[in-house]
């Protein structure tokens, strides 16, 4: 009888554990963002997953069953708040303010397309976490053929201290398709304090042109912070040195500085980002206030799976 009993003690031990080993067990600590064909987008933790499809546990529809034939995407979301029980999305387009960049660099695997007012076109690719590379273009050559500025732009990424400290270094470097001597870009630095969504950088940069540098640097200082789950307010900022010559009986220079402001902000719609804000001169000897408008997109090329 105890020989029995151990041995249906035995094989419901082995009965238990194989169903339990057979079964999607739920991390509750990994959250996915879902997009389905149809343009639906969820976020939440996997409860179970199979051949078919999975169950997704999320905040505000519960428990949900998608077909595996209805996804479209499945991205992990790493970085993510909650703020009042609602997860506030990371930015994607952190490693940059309107234009210029930040500390923080692309996360590996992933890469997005910029379009600034039409013309301006650029790709970025994340070689890893610390570098990435990209090139644009201004196709001036859809206009009669005219002359067309092209550049690439290589950054590295170097974290001093985790969601304190970022630094970024790199170029841009370009030449004007159909003239000759016509290289131009800039070399960078800047340093960024504070997270992806809350932060102040301040750098530099010396830029030439047919083989002549600027003597004194263009000052950068900008900022990020985040205003809502799908916004942020934006000011990206510089002094620009120039010189303006003068004849009084004999030719003077003189040294001056531009400043130039913008203030603005950036909106995610879905996983797209849209940029806007009004750049304001000053000390340009203009004879008139103007501020400038500008918008930008943002599309992202692929997302980290």
């Amino acid at each position: 009888m105890k020989y029995q009993t151990g041995i249906a003690f035995l094989i419901i031990t082995l009965f238990i554990n194989l169903n339990s080993n057979g079964q999607n067990v739920p991390d509750t600590t990994r959250t996915f963002r879902i997009e389905t064909k149809d343009g639906n987008i969820f976020t939440g933790y996997i409860l179970a997953q199979d051949s078919a499809g999975l169950i997704l546990k999320t905040e505000k529809l519960g428990e949900i069953k998608i077909p595996l034939p209805e996804i479209k995407s499945k991205t992990e979301l790493k970085e993510i708040v909650l703020v009042n029980n609602e997860i506030w999305l990371p930015n994607p387009q952190s490693g940059r303010y309107f234009w210029a960049p930040n500390g923080y660099g692309l996360e590996e695997g992933s890469s997005y397309y910029q379009n600034i007012w039409v013309l301006y076109n650029q790709v970025s690719f994340s070689i890893s976490n610390n570098f990435s590379l990209g090139g644009g273009m201004i196709p001036l050559f859809l206009f009669a053929g005219a002359s067309t500025p092209a550049w690439i732009i290589p950054k590295i990424s170097i974290p001093v201290s985790k969601d304190k400290v970022n630094i970024g270094t790199g170029a841009l470097l370009g030449t004007i398709i159909g003239e000759e001597s016509t290289a131009f870009g800039l070399l960078y630095e800047t340093t960024t304090f504070g997270s992806r969504d809350r932060n102040f950088s301040f750098g530099f940069a010396y830029g030439f042109a047919a083989g002549d540098w600027m003597d004194r640097p263009i000052i950068n200082f900008s900022t990020m912070l985040r205003a809502g789950p799908k916004g942020y307010f934006i000011s990206e900022n510089y002094i620009i040195p120039y010189e303006t010559t003068s004849w009084d009986y004999v030719v003077t220079h003189k040294r001056k500085s531009a400043v130039v402001i913008s203030l603005g902000g950036r909106s995610i719609i879905r996983n797209v980002g849209l940029d806007y804000s009004l750049w304001i001169p000053f000390n340009v000897e203009m004879d008139s206030f103007i501020a400038i408008p500008f918008l930008g997109v943002t599309i992202p090329i692929g997302e980290k799976k």
